[in-house]
């Protein structure tokens, strides 16, 4: 029986409505196409700062030398620098000089320098902790923390209430149930005993497990995330939803139950394996409130007490990329990863399947390695690659059956070249594009130069409701918010920009939100007034360059557009009509063309080309439709012959020609 990975509820809103006496919280989203009332909006994604904004970077030398400067004894750790706190109370009548006896619960990111106090909950950035430090020496006591936005109160309401209704799953009064209800959720073995020490309830209404979000300073409860199962013939379907919103939803689930002593820890990417994992091995087990989607920094101070982590996220090669991504920032060197394979599934499914997960965490692979390897330390990863191919090849596109069958798939650490006629739909086909793997949860990161935010999230979100919401606006709300969980985030360049401030708010992005694709439209406004006395095509081969670096270091993949040179529209472009010298195909993993043929007696129709794939070398075209009423292209019916297959019958052809005499000097 096939199992779907776990994907974001979209009919949040009717069971909230039922439960809640009508009150909706923004934690929960209305089912598309079910009218619903409007409520207040709020325009709260995230954008990267840009050049002129409020938060300037700060080093770890500089942090440290601060607080050297004004005499504030901190602790070297693996992510974060500890120091006494400055929201306490008890830290006001310590003396200056380092003590034993002071605890060090203020914690430092060292990457952002933001902050995090785990005994009051206090939060913020570095020009805050500096802000605070400046009002300590001046007598004044720290400024206490906000009260909770409106839409945070009422979704704690709406948790508890939920909480209130849900029962305890080994209380229900019929003990069948309990077992039904046990086998539907693939969790027979796993004992009462485990379900109340980690508090999962059930709710019968909405036939959800029910796991609390409860706050690590006073144990209340701040929210709740829901799983339901949904049958689709021989699949199986986990569908979860959270309060507050998926953005501001940080539970690392299992936390209330970890002790000081422990200094072991296994992550994992669900709820459910977290349960198994500790029933099996009674090993520190925590869950990540997002899966392998993202693990925010905000969560790293609370792991900063265990020497040894081991990431055990999931089954796939998808998690297994990103155990090696958040391995990066809890630090290399205490970090294992169990690989996934046959013998080594998630920890749930290895539960029921009777295999010992002790010795599966102690066959762990350390994230750290050496500069120098030889095969034998390669073979297991080659050896995953042959036996899982499909995905290996990539995510696949949704709305593009076509291209799956050209490039296979979107894979990370690639750099994609896009290029097309002006006014051909570039932006708008590459923001459905974009947006088509960002609804499968690939983190992305939007950098339009070239068109503001507004227009651009306008467009994507036409795209994603698939209408006109101009002639719907009471849909407006609803869609609106389906679109804010999408793991999107814009930066807010516009114009002319220096590559090393858009590759600095990149490499921010990667490690506050985890980024897996970058969307740069387009690469004509990187080459701004830095570059005016230097060589046009020798700034541009140092600006891909720059992008294929990051792309390898930080294993993820750049789309980059790229204008390409006037030439006659009669003629259909070619990797060399991209602008600029050879190094920008060269250096490309993939090369896409957006052709636009013009014709006299009507619109012209437009194909997307493939001209280079170095996954497997596959190329070819074929034809878009262009729908206006929501901006979406879509595949037609019939693609044309692949281009690749297109050679091969010339060079079948050109062998034949001498017997013929015909056609011999043609070149295919």
């Amino acid at each position: 029986m096939a199992v779907v990975p776990l994907r974001p509820c979209r009919a949040a809103g009717r069971l909230l409505l039922l439960l809640c006496g009508g009150a909706r919280s923004k934690g929960a989203s209305l089912s598309p196409g079910v009218p619903g009332r409007l409520t207040q909006r709020r325009y709260k994604k995230d954008v990267l700062p840009s050049p002129e904004g409020p938060v300037p970077s700060v080093s770890i030398t500089e942090i440290r030398q601060y607080l050297r400067a004004q005499s504030i004894p901190f602790h070297d750790g693996y992510s974060c620098l500890h120091t006494p706190s400055l929201f306490t109370d008890s830290r006001e009548n310590q003396p200056s000089s380092p003590s034993a006896s002071v605890p060090y619960t203020l914690f430092i990111d060292k990457t952002t320098g933001s902050f995090l106090c785990t005994a009051t909950l206090a939060e913020g950035t570095w020009q805050d902790f500096q802000a605070n430090v400046e009002l300590r020496h001046r007598g004044i006591p720290p400024a206490s923390s906000e009260e909770p936005e409106e839409d945070t109160r009422r979704a704690r309401e709406d948790a508890r209430c939920i909480w209130e209704r849900a029962l305890p799953l080994w209380e229900l009064l019929d003990e069948d149930e309990t077992n039904k209800t046990k086998a539907m959720f693939g969790i027979s073995l796993v004992t009462d005993a485990t379900l109340k020490r980690f508090g999962v309830r059930y709710l019968r209404t909405a036939k959800s497990l029910v796991f609390p979000w409860f706050s690590p300073r006073d144990a209340t409860l701040k929210g709740l995330k829901l799983v339901r199962v949904e049958k689709k013939g021989d699949e199986i379907a986990y569908v979860e939803e959270t309060l507050p919103r998926f953005d501001s939803y940080r539970n690392l689930f299992g936390l209330p139950l970890i002790s000081r002593r422990d200094t072991e820890l296994v992550l994992t990417g669900w709820e459910l394996d977290a349960l198994a994992l500790h029933q099996a091995t009674g090993v520190a087990s925590l869950a990540l409130p997002r899966g392998a989607t993202c693990l925010p920094p905000a969560l790293l101070p609370y792991l900063e007490q265990f020497k040894r982590i081991t990431l055990w996220l999931g089954e796939d090669l998808r998690s297994w990329e990103a155990a090696k991504l958040f391995a990066r920032k809890l630090s290399l060197k205490r970090c294992s990863l169990v690989r996934p394979g046959d013998l080594q599934p998630r920890p749930l499914e290895a539960l029921n399947q009777g295999l010992n997960l002790t010795k599966i965490l102690r066959a762990a692979l350390p994230a750290s390695h050496k500069s120098i390897v030889s095969f034998r330390q390669l073979r297991e990863e080659v050896f995953g690659e042959l036996v899982n191919t499909e995905q290996v090849a990539g995510i696949k596109w949704a709305r593009f059956p076509e291209l799956n069958k050209l490039l296979k798939g979107h894979r990370r650490g690639e750099l994609t070249i896009f290029t097309g006629p002006t006014g051909s739909g570039k932006t708008t086909f590459i923001s459905e594009y974009a947006l088509d793997l960002c609804m499968q949860g690939v983190c992305t990161l939007w950098g339009s130069f070239e068109i503001n935010n507004v227009r651009l999230a306008k467009i994507m979100l036409t795209q994603f409701a698939t209408q006109r919401l101009e002639d719907q606006l009471e849909l407006y709300d609803e869609w609106a918010d389906r679109f804010e969980d999408l793991p999107l985030y814009f930066m807010t360049f516009h114009g002319q920009q220096n590559i090393k401030t858009v590759i600095d708010t990149m490499q921010h992005a990667v490690y506050m939100y985890d980024i897996t694709h970058v969307v740069v439209d387009n690469l004509q406004f990187m080459m701004g007034h830095e570059h005016l006395s230097v060589d046009r095509l020798a700034a541009q081969d140092y600006i891909v360059g720059a992008f294929r670096k990051f792309a390898t270091d930080n294993n993820c993949h750049i789309t980059l557009v790229i204008h390409p040179r006037k030439e006659d529209d009669e003629k259909e472009l070619q990797t060399a009509s991209i602008f600029g010298s050879a190094k920008a195909s060269q250096e490309a993993d993939n090369v896409l063309i957006l052709q636009d043929r013009k014709l006299v007696t009507g619109p012209g129709k437009r194909y997307l080309q493939v001209s280079k794939n170095r996954f497997d070398g596959d190329v070819g075209v074929f034809p878009l439709e262009f729908n206006k009423a929501s901006l979406t292209f879509s595949s037609a019916g019939k693609s044309k012959v692949k281009l690749k297959k297109v050679k091969e019958e010339k060079a079948v052809s050109a062998k034949k020609a001498p017997e013929g005499g015909l056609g011999a000097s043609k070149k295919p």
